[in-house]
């Protein structure tokens, strides 16, 4: 007999997540399984290289040393694990924790997912002449890594075959989740608006704690930072779940913390694109029901597509980086005439020495309102960052050893540089195409015995109608008010793309925010940064908005020179927007009579 719910706790967001997280989820009681994430394209990268070192590499080892001392415990409650830590060598990391449950006198059936590593294949790969899906670009002549991202089937197909632990490569961050949902209740490829809820409920998840309270715009109310609650999804069959935590730990499960982490990194929310299906969570809902448990339910799904979304990494040259604190009178402009000077000088020398010039210059001054595009030199200390990209390593070197000269050749005020010298590392950059699912052979191995997997061809993508408008709010008398009154918000990255999600903190707010945040506004905020499209979807089930910045990364996460290469900071800026709201909002017994404006500094305001 099916059970009612199946618990599901989440132990790592990325690769040097907290190492205690497992031993606190596995120490609840609580959970019937253990996911976890450990990977990124610049992830796989590293641990290609490693693997190219010592084929016995090539796996997050954090993953052995942080489970090793549980398998007994894991084992007497019963617990199955679920992992991507397989990393470029699953082959590897099972034969790694076989080795730790046999010092640990544990038994375990370790099962592993592969076929998604394609780099032996990459000859044959070029000759089909794949295209960047976001700039047109071929091919690069060399990779560093390639891997489909895999989906849920072949996972579920391992736990029904009766493993303990399943490891995978590269596969889409929620699959994880959703396998163990489509083994537990028997979910088919066919079943579309299940696969979406699971997979939004490995969504949730996926980073760890932030969707406990971690990163949330409301940080005040978030208790116990010292002791953050992980995850943990209880699931119904019927796609239904309740976001939770471990009790005593610190953390918050509202409504807000698992909004944020639902309009996280999403592009089109009608066309959230996973190997299993098509999802759409316009109309997802969430609310409390209870003390740290927030339900979800609403997600919809349609056919997946019939191709693989593959990401490859390529070395394109060398980098340096270097950090310091300028302070004093005029701290923003010294600092902007010492980077360029250290520049201008470096350029000179290697000019000398017959070198190119630099491919790419980034001065930031840290502190001094650049990141927002509106330059305040009103700051007594600040911090400049020099960012450097070149094809030939010797030329770093050169800026790394030349630049300690600015102590004591240039303006006072400055009082180190951060970690010493810069050291030039290599520019990994991502490649990403798609790939027919019929080309990949996706293969699970349980003792010793592979089974090919067969995959659901999928179809041509779907196009869906278009979410609900709000209509504009009717202009009475207003007041402004920054956005983060009448908001939460959460962004991050999608390529070189960067994604941020507004969600109102009253469903009364929506028309306003239909009204004032319009993509022209949003693109005109970050007109120093954005150098495509914005484009913008609503989300009337978590009364939100989606935001799409076209090129706003400076190259990407990987291979960005920006402080913030993957736009962590983006929601946090663009919710100081200014916002006219009816004046009747702020009196007594307003929708926002209980909002208190910031204490009035002595800078103008910088935002237009």
């Amino acid at each position: 007999m099916t059970k009612k719910t199946i618990a599901i706790g989440c132990s790592s967001g990325f690769w040097g997540d907290s190492s205690f997280a497992p031993e606190q989820l596995v120490t609840s009681g609580r959970i019937d399984y253990l996911v976890s994430d450990y990977l990124a394209e610049i992830t796989m990268s590293l641990l290609a290289r490693a693997r190219a070192k010592n084929p016995q590499d090539g796996f997050p080892q954090d993953f052995i040393d942080a489970l090793a001392p549980l398998l007994p415990e894991i084992k007497r409650q019963g617990i199955r694990v679920v992992s991507n830590a397989g990393g470029i060598n699953p082959r590897a990391c099972r034969d790694a924790l076989q080795a730790a449950a046999a010092a640990a006198g544990v038994a375990l059936r370790i099962a592993i997912v592969e076929g998604d590593d394609l780099l032996a294949r990459s000859d044959e790969i070029r000759s089909l002449s794949p295209v960047e899906m976001f700039t047109g670009q071929a091919m690069p002549a060399k990779l560093m890594s390639c891997n489909a991202y895999l989906g849920a089937r072949p996972i579920a197909a391992a736990l029904e075959a009766g493993a303990d632990v399943v490891l995978t490569g590269r596969c889409v961050d929620s699959a994880v989740t959703l396998g163990i949902l489509m083994h537990e209740f028997g979910w088919q490829d066919s079943d579309y608006d299940l696969l979406a809820a699971g997979s939004l409920a490995g969504h949730v998840i996926e980073c760890g704690p932030q969707c406990t309270g971690g990163i949330f715009t409301d940080w005040q109310e978030v208790p116990g930072w010292e002791d953050m609650g992980y995850p943990i999804v209880e699931c119904a069959a019927d796609g239904s779940f309740v976001v939770t935590k471990p009790e005593r730990t610190g953390g918050l499960v509202s409504v807000g913390t698992v909004s944020e982490q639902i309009v996280y990194e999403v592009g089109d929310p009608q066309a959230y694109i996973l190997p299993d299906v098509v999802c759409d969570f316009t109309q997802v809902q969430v609310s409390q029901v209870g003390d740290n448990r927030v339900a979800v339910s609403g997600a919809r799904g349609r056919s997946p597509t019939a191709s693989y979304k593959v990401s490859a990494t390529y070395a394109d040259g060398w980098r340096s980086m270097s950090t310091m604190l300028v302070a004093g009178h005029q701290a923003a402009a010294k600092a902007r005439r010492m980077g360029q000077a250290i520049v201008d000088r470096t350029r000179a020398l290697n000019q000398r020495f017959g070198r190119a010039d630099f491919r790419e210059v980034l001065l930031e001054v840290i502190g001094a309102n650049e990141t927002y595009g509106r330059p305040d030199d009103a700051a007594r200390e600040v911090i400049l960052k020099i960012g450097l990209r070149h094809d030939d390593r010797n030329a770093l070197d050169l800026f790394g050893k030349e630049m300690t000269q600015a102590g004591v050749a240039m303006a006072q005020g400055t009082t180190g540089f951060f970690g010493g010298r810069p050291t030039p590392s290599p520019v990994i950059r991502l490649f990403s195409f798609l790939l027919p699912k019929d080309s990949v052979a996706v293969t699970m191995d349980v003792d010793g015995v592979a089974t090919t997997i067969d995959i659901f061809p999928g179809s041509v993508l779907e196009a869906a109608e278009p979410a609900r408008s709000t209509p504009p709010a009717a202009q009475a008398g207003t007041v402004e008010v920054p956005l983060i009154a009448l908001a939460y918000g959460r962004s991050g990255d999608k390529g070189d793309d960067a994604n941020i999600g507004i969600i109102a903190r009253r469903a009364e707010f929506m028309p306003v925010l239909a009204r004032e945040l319009t993509p022209e506004r949003v693109k005109a905020f970050f007109a120093h940064y954005v150098r495509g499209d914005v484009q913008r979807w609503e989300l009337p089930g978590l009364h939100a908005f989606n935001f799409l910045l076209g090129s706003a990364l400076g190259g990407g996460g990987i291979a960005s020179l920006r402080y913030d290469p993957q736009g962590k900071s983006y929601a946090q800026m663009l919710l100081d927007l200014p916002v006219p709201v009816p004046a009747a909002w702020l009196q007594a017994g307003g929708l926002l009579s209980t909002y208190r404006a910031p204490a009035p500094t002595t800078r103008s305001d910088c935002h237009g």
